[in-house]
This record gives C-alpha cells, structure tokens and sequence, in this order.
C-alpha cells in the first residue's frame, strides 16, 4: 500500500469532522430528550453479538447486511449489528422485561456490508423507539407520531407519509392458496410495481376468479385519501383479515390528519417491505429532494418469541446523519473566548466561571502552535483593573 492510500477510507464509510460532528450531536441529544419526554428509556446495545439472537427473525435483508466474524474466545459466529431493532426487543424480552408497555429508545452506529443506496453510506448512525407490549392500535398512532415529531425536531419542513398494512397481502395470498415459493415470486413482482407482469402471473398461477381479481387490483390500490375507499370497492367479502386492515389504516389516518394536518398522506396497499417479519401496519416518510424514506418503521408482534418471550411490538427508526444534512435548522457554532498565557491564579477562576456559563473558553500555548485556534475566538480575556474582562478582539 503506498503512502497515499493510507488515509482512503473504504467505500460507504466516511469520518464526522468537527463542525458536522457538532451538529449531529446537538441533535442526537434533542432527539433523546423529545423521546425521554415521551417516557422513552434509552438503552445502549453492544455493537456485535452471536448471530443466534443477531439475526433471527428479522429476515433475510437484514442477514445479507450484517457482517459476520468468528469470536476467538468461543468459536461461535458473531455478527456486527446491521439494524439495533432486534437488540432492542432482544433487551425487552429477556434484559429489561415489563409486564405491560415497554418505551425503549437508542441511537447508535450500524454497519451494512453493502450501502442500501447509490452512494449512501455503510455505516449510519440509527436512532429511533420502540414500543412493547402493546398490541392496540393507539400504539401504532403513538409510534408514528413520534417518528413525525423526530423529522419535525430535525428541521424538515414537508413531510410525506406512507403507510401501508402488510395483513392486506399476506390475507390474499392465503386465500388464495398460494405456497412458499408463489408468495416468493409474487412478493418480487410486487416490490417491482410491474402491474403488467402482475396481472400476467395473476392469470397463469391462480385458479379462483374471486382471488385473482383482488390481487390483481393491489398494484392500483395506491394514492391519496380516496385509496381506502377505492380498496372497500375493490374488496368486497375478502377475508376479515383484510377488513380488518383496511379499517386500521382509516383510523390511524384519521388520527394522524387531526394531528399533523400539514403532512400528506399516501397509502399503497401493495406495499411488501418488511413482509418477511412485519405484522402489520408499515410506515416511511420522506421529504422532496431525498429520494430514499428518510424514517420508517412498522408493527412486527412476536419477534420476541425466539427469546422466549412473544410480545407485541412497533417502531421505527432513521438516520441521524442524513436527517441533520437536510434539516433546515441546522446548528452553527458560536465565536469562542480567547484566554492569554499567564500563570495568574485569578485567570483561571474567571476562565472557569465563563465556562460554567456555557461559553468555550480556549487557552493559548506557547509557540505558535495555537494560531488555527486563535482564528476561531471573536472575544478575548484581557486583565484590567485587577480583574478579567471579556472584550471583542481587534
């Protein structure tokens, strides 16, 4: 390796410098005060654990993520976490275990083996909740209003909302009859929006008229506040299951209009992501100008069974550092107070009272080697009449 390439970084990984790496944490501390003030605990998972807790049940997206490695100290297969929700439920399941509700929030770095976008980044740092316990739709309300309250907290300004219900898919895929290896192939054509290939497959592997014609309508079953309507028309006598759905997503929709007017609401009812181990509703929200959801979360009841402890669950989570690049309010660093050499016992006292006060105090060093810092200090401390006063400097 030449002297030049010893500095590159691997592709998806980059560094946090000061000025960004301020900013992030000034909102990484808001964030977990708002969700503190929700009655949110934090916790504050390792960054690798065996693969057996790692990875079950959260599916194969997350699996083909994770990077994994071989403890020296027993052999075993250890993963190097690629999503801090399974921790989390890993935590309320067996850790910190409550009979009822259980409001658990962190924030920490993840690591994918490959970006989940064109040039997004390998390592994010994840934030989000989680609640427990709590199978009422209230739960799922609570859960994406919080998320809103993140984006709202971070600066974003417009804020389009997803939501999604994955019973509806799963219910017409069931009465249908199809096996492991239909859902598979239908699940892929879903994720892929081709209504063409839809109908088609619809037409050569489904025998009841009654079923085809359902899922033959999912692709088209997307829009705006008259979607739902459109699905009871398209839906009649499917299976409770999906009434059932569709009647979850009226009132969280409701709810969420009442209490964010200013977001727009969108519903795609062919929506599959997360399929593989969320139970329920689905959510992402997104901002103009960002491509990727920039939040997203869902209900994911019973992951907690392979602890031995099934639990009702819902979340989400997002990435602080994108959120901070498009927040609109983003932090910007005060001047600093520029304090001499000197030996005087009374130079430190006042140092020290300044910044108990919140102000950065820098102290200057003995040759030269403190200019770079110097240029940062709009005030200085100058000594007059006995004591030290703060002044502009010249």
């Amino acid at each position: 390796m030449s002297q030049a390439d010893r500095w590159m970084l691997p592709e998806g990984i980059a560094e946090i410098l000061p000025a960004d790496a301020k900013s992030i944490e000034t909102l990484r501390r808001r964030l977990l005060d708002l969700y503190h003030s929700w009655g949110y605990e934090l916790i504050i998972p390792p960054m690798v654990e065996f693969t057996d807790s790692l990875l079950i049940g959260m599916g194969r997206d997350v699996d083909l993520s994770t990077f994994k490695v071989t403890d020296q100290l027993s052999g075993r297969s250890l993963g190097i976490r690629a999503d801090i929700t399974p921790q989390a439920a890993r935590i309320d399941a067996h850790s910190f275990p409550r009979a009822g509700a259980n409001r658990l929030c962190y924030a920490g770095q993840v690591l994918y083996t490959r970006p989940r976008s064109v040039h997004g980044s390998r390592a994010p740092i994840q934030i989000g909740a989680e609640l427990y316990g709590v199978e009422s739709l209230n739960a799922d309300i609570e859960v994406i209003s919080l998320m809103l309250e993140t984006l709202v907290a971070g600066g974003i300004e417009k804020i389009h909302l997803d939501l999604g219900h994955v019973a509806i898919y799963r219910s017409l895929a069931e009465a249908a009859g199809l096996d492991a290896e239909q859902q598979e192939s239908l699940f892929a054509l879903l994720q892929s929006k081709a209504a063409a290939d839809i109908h088609r497959w619809v037409t050569e592997n489904v025998d009841d008229p009654r079923c085809a014609q359902w899922l033959r309508a999912l692709p088209d079953l997307a829009g705006g506040s008259d979607c739902l309507a459109r699905a009871r028309d398209a839906f009649v006598e499917a299976p409770a299951a999906l009434e059932a759905a569709l009647a979850d997503l009226q009132r969280c929709a409701d709810a969420l209009a009442r209490r964010y007017p200013s977001v727009e609401l969108f519903f795609d009812l062919s929506e599959v992501r997360g399929y593989d181990y969320e139970t329920g509703l689905v959510f992402a929200a997104y901002t103009p100008g960002h491509g990727q959801a920039l939040a997203n979360g869902g209900r994911y009841n019973g992951i907690g069974s392979v602890f031995g402890r099934e639990r009702p669950a819902t979340g989400f989570s997002t990435d602080l550092v994108a959120l901070n690049q498009l927040g609109q309010d983003a932090w910007e660093e005060g001047g600093a107070i520029l304090a001499p050499e000197s030996d005087d016992d009374t130079l430190w006292q006042a140092v020290e009272a300044l910044r108990h006060g919140g102000e950065v105090v820098i102290a200057a060093l003995p040759d030269g080697a403190e200019s770079e810092v110097r240029s940062r200090c709009d005030r200085e401390l100058v000594k007059r009449d006995g004591g030290w006063l703060v002044q502009p400097r010249g």
